[in-house]
């Protein structure tokens, strides 16, 4: 069975610019990474999150310290690890992070992500801090902003894609169930001992975000907002549209009116 969010219900007052610039810079920077060839992975140590690196534990070759040890904690937040780990993040941060935005403004927002991310990659490093391996992706950070959205819109629906074969229809699903299973899924997950992926920066990004936006929303947004459109509708992913033909009336316009044309009287009627 084929499952896919699309988006959510939600309109937003303004446009997300902050959402907008994290997006079309982390796809330009993959595309800088892929473009990269052999050189990728050097760039990768370089820039990505390394716990021992962190903690001081790692001698770090003087060629590979392109920045300092902490500022790898941001630069690893733009760095994915290949197509499909870039546009799944992508995804998620285009469906949520603008009505988190919204909710916000620019400014605290990035406040927001950012120490989200950086919760992540301590709830990452603090489970093995003597790790050489770098973290990258912006996972963590978007964890956060799903774990702000699930408080501001628990019961907003995000509209899916499922279907089997060529058979598709289009549900409202609340995001309590997209998110709550999102976050349920890391937790199975952790362990996982041959897994690539950061489960636990996930969880530590997703709770702070959940902790964090009571303090960093306009006091006008309420918390747990209502639905916006009916859950588990269920509509075809395509509807047809129906023309119906108007009769023209027979009635025949007034004098110096518009009116309908009247039909021609047929020979053989009186």
């Amino acid at each position: 069975m084929f499952f896919f969010p699309l988006k959510d219900d939600n309109d937003t007052n303004g446009q997300p610019v902050v959402m907008w610039t994290i997006l079309i810079a982390c796809i330009l920077t993959f595309m800088w990474q892929v473009s990269m060839g052999r050189e990728e992975r050097e760039m990768v140590i370089a820039l990505g999150m390394i716990p021992a690196r962190i903690f001081g534990i790692l001698e770090f070759p003087n060629e590979l310290a392109y920045t300092p040890a902490w500022m790898t904690i941001i630069s690893s937040m733009f760095l994915h690890g290949g197509f499909m780990h870039l546009a799944g993040n992508m995804l998620y941060l285009w469906i949520f992070a603008d009505n988190v935005e919204d909710s916000m403004g620019p400014v605290r927002f990035i406040i927001l992500y950012v120490l989200c991310g950086i919760a992540a990659a301590f709830s990452q490093a603090m489970m093995d801090p003597q790790s050489t391996v770098p973290m990258i992706g912006a996972s963590g950070a978007i964890a956060g902003t799903l774990g702000a959205y699930l408080m501001l819109h628990p019961r907003a629906n995000v509209r899916c894609v499922a279907g089997i074969f060529v058979f598709f229809k289009r549900f409202n699903i609340p995001a309590f169930i997209v998110l709550g299973g999102w976050i349920g899924l890391q937790f199975l997950n952790l362990g996982q001992s041959d897994s690539n992926v950061a489960y636990v920066a996930h969880i530590g990004g997703f709770v702070a975000g959940m902790a964090l936006i009571p303090f960093l929303k306009r006091g006008d947004v309420p918390l747990f907002a209502p639905a916006q459109s009916k859950a588990f509708e269920v509509t075809p992913l395509r509807q047809k549209t129906i023309h119906v033909p108007q009769v023209p009336s027979k009635m025949p316009p007034r004098d110096g009116q518009a009116g309908s044309v009247r039909p021609q009287k047929h020979p053989w009627e009186n």
